[in-house]
């Protein structure tokens, strides 16, 4: 039983994880902040706004100490959501553990290390795919010898779910994600033919739970079935106990709703109860969300809240005392059957691609879940898909929960990032400077060669290098890499409605007033590499009739001004869901003005919270859109009208 947490610094994480453990939690799950996660230091450009807004920043070994003080590591479990520096990580826990005496032989935990659903779904990926899967081989082939209990990787079909992918696409894209690996680290020769049954029983996965509870519990039983057949079939794995599919999951966050958020509890539930009640396909650990984090970052009492609702199930129900409930079931057979036939026909398509990496650098798989997710959109706001309290059963009570909403949720200290950027600048003035700098010469050289990878990298650690240190160097040699975005292929979900012909005539109708088609740059700005929201508003804005400028995740202020210079935008959209708002939106609107462009306007997207939108708006943003504005057409419109209001126009245009 475990809660996703990290926030603010190492000591105040320390601080939450020793309260859970207390409350009755049996494990842990370290959240890391973005900077951490895509190799940033906290004093580097990229990094400013996010430091210690989704997550733990790690940045040393010191940190890594402070992280764990007082906490068994040898009598852990120990989740890492880690993904571009998974090694790095990874790295740092062991030269921690080995300070504390422990056994890295009997460390047991997961590192998630799936890179290809980052290019995919939530961006937190660095390096171009084939050095993020040398990355991933290395891990695995180092793990499966020195720290046997340790899964190296943590196949995430989660993010795959909440960026649109169906059921069928999320089954397939995960076991194709797999099957580049096994047969990455079967490639390499680093393991021996005989231990590979070993490297299978150490791959895991960590699912998405939605809502859907039916075909949620069966997608789960499909899983099973397809992964024990590829094992035994394309790798030769005999062993049962090596093949059996071990996968934790969270339910799903972004299915959680602004509007009434109370009724986020019971969808946590029943997304809880979809991995559990089946026994032959049952979760080995389950993480679940607040009920509160479509609002901002939960409190330690909301993931209190959560841990309960386990613990009663766990505890207090007769659910994990009998056999399988579903064994024998009609219903179910025909329905897992149904979808092991999709995914197997997914699957194929991706094969014939060349494998899920060429699937990912051709734009396939990110187009396809693009589309998937505009057609769920669709649904939703023609309300054929019901969503309770946001398309149908609006009216409600006075919620006593978000009464006082600045304190319903929880906010980092904006102090957090300045001590922090002035930690790491202390660390390094006070190592040993040559002993980093030989490390990072010696994984430089490691780099340029085939050698594995992990020696170099865990000398590193010991010698103090820091995070931004160490992925700076893989940088000279790897390179970066931006993924395809999905958005130009990707169908924007039916036919048009009437609603979308008007906005499109518009559209249409205030170009000519303007002298041109309406040009509209969506942005990215910081590191928050969740991309939903604003590939759908760039899919939606396109049907609209909009020329759209979309150059996907990961860029700085000055980036975005740049564009809309060269582009002569008529209007900028920023979608910022990692807490930065404050501080990369008002950077953004300086640019602009400096570049002469004040009169272009800004609209901003993203989970803000009231007192933050205000803040905004006061600060020259013409329009905040929060997840309480689920019509996409109806923000189209609401775009058009801030365009006519910026450049003086009636708002309504003359009928054509």
């Amino acid at each position: 039983m475990r809660t996703y947490a990290g926030h603010s610094s190492p000591a105040e994480s320390n601080a939450l994880y020793r309260r859970n453990l207390a409350k009755g939690q049996t494990g842990l799950s370290v959240a890391f902040d973005l900077p951490t996660q895509t190799g940033y230091d906290p004093d580097d450009e990229l990094a400013v706004g996010e430091v210690g807004k989704v997550g733990v920043p790690v940045t040393h070994i010191g940190d890594m100490r402070a992280l764990f003080d007082g906490i068994p590591l040898d009598e852990m479990n120990t989740s890492m959501t880690i993904n571009a520096t998974a090694m790095w990580l990874l790295a740092l826990y062991q030269a921690v553990a080995e300070e504390h005496g422990h056994d890295v032989s009997k460390l047991a935990g997961t590192t998630q290390n799936d890179i290809i659903k980052e290019y995919l779904s939530r961006g937190t990926y660095v390096f171009p795919p084939a050095p993020s899967m040398r990355l991933i081989t290395d891990m695995v082939a180092y793990t499966v010898t020195t720290m046997p209990k340790w899964n190296p990787i943590n196949i995430c079909s989660y993010h795959l779910q909440e960026a649109g992918a169906t059921p069928e696409q999320e089954i397939a894209y995960a076991i194709g994600t797999a099957i580049a690996v096994l047969d990455s680290v079967r490639d390499s020769g680093q393991v021996p033919q005989e231990k590979f049954g070993e490297v299978v029983a150490r791959i895991s996965f960590f699912v998405n739970a939605g809502v859907r509870f039916v075909e949620e519990m069966c997608k789960m039983r499909a899983f099973t079935q397809l992964w024990d057949e590829l094992t035994e079939e394309r790798y030769g794995v005999q062993d049962p106990k090596h093949r059996r599919f071990r996968y934790g999951v969270q339910v799903n966050s972004l299915g959680l709703t602004e509007a009434q958020p109370e009724n986020n509890v019971q969808r946590i539930v029943l997304e809880m109860l979809a991995v559990t009640l089946s026994r032959d396909s049952r979760a080995r650990a389950v993480q679940l969300p607040a009920w509160n984090e479509a609002l901002g970052l939960p409190r330690p009492w909301d993931q209190q809240w959560s841990l309960r609702l386990q613990q009663v199930l766990a505890y207090e129900t007769d659910l994990l005392e009998y056999e399988d409930l579903f064994t024998g079931s009609v219903v179910v057979e025909k329905k897992v059957a149904e979808l092991v036939e999709g995914a197997k026909a997914e699957m194929a398509r991706v094969e014939e691609l060349g494998g899920a990496v060429a699937a990912v650098e051709s734009g396939y798989m990110k187009s396809a879940m693009v589309g998937s997710l505009a057609e769920r959109r669709r649904r939703i706001e023609s309300g054929e898909d019901v969503v309770v309290g946001v398309n149908r059963f609006e009216t409600t009570e006075p919620n006593p929960l978000t009464a006082d909403l600045d304190t319903a949720i929880m906010t980092v200290d904006p102090a957090v990032e300045a001590s922090a950027q002035e930690a790491v600048q202390k660390w390094r003035a006070e190592r040993d400077q040559a002993a980093a700098d030989a490390a990072l010469d010696a994984l430089r050289a490691a780099a340029a060669s085939e050698v594995n990878l992990m020696a170099a990298t865990l000398d590193c650690a010991r010698a103090g290098v820091t995070t931004g240190e160490w992925a700076g160097v893989l940088r000279e040699v790897f390179g970066e890499y931006r993924a395809p975005t999905g958005v130009a292929a990707a169908t924007g979900g039916g036919e048009a409605d009437d609603t979308l012909r008007e906005i499109r005539e518009r559209v249409r109708a205030t170009g000519e007033e303007l002298g041109g088609r309406l040009r509209f740059l969506v942005g990215k700005p910081g590191l928050d590499g969740h991309s939903n929201g604003a590939e759908q508003i760039a899919v939606r804005a396109r049907d609209a009739g909009f020329e759209v400028v979309y150059q996907g995740i990961r860029l700085t202020p000055a980036q975005i001004v740049s564009a809309a210079v060269e582009e002569d935008v008529h209007v900028v959209g920023l979608s910022v869901l990692s807490g930065s708002h404050l501080q990369v939106v008002p950077s953004v609107l300086q640019g602009l003005k400096d570049a002469g462009l004040d009169d272009v306007p800004v609209v901003v997207g993203g989970i803000i919270p009231d007192s933050d939108a205000r803040r905004l708006r006061e600060q020259g943003v013409a329009r905040v859109f929060t997840p309480k504005d689920f019509g996409l057409t109806e923000i189209m419109g609401a775009v058009v009208d801030v365009i006519r209001d910026a450049n003086g126009l009636q708002k309504v245009p003359a009928p054509a």
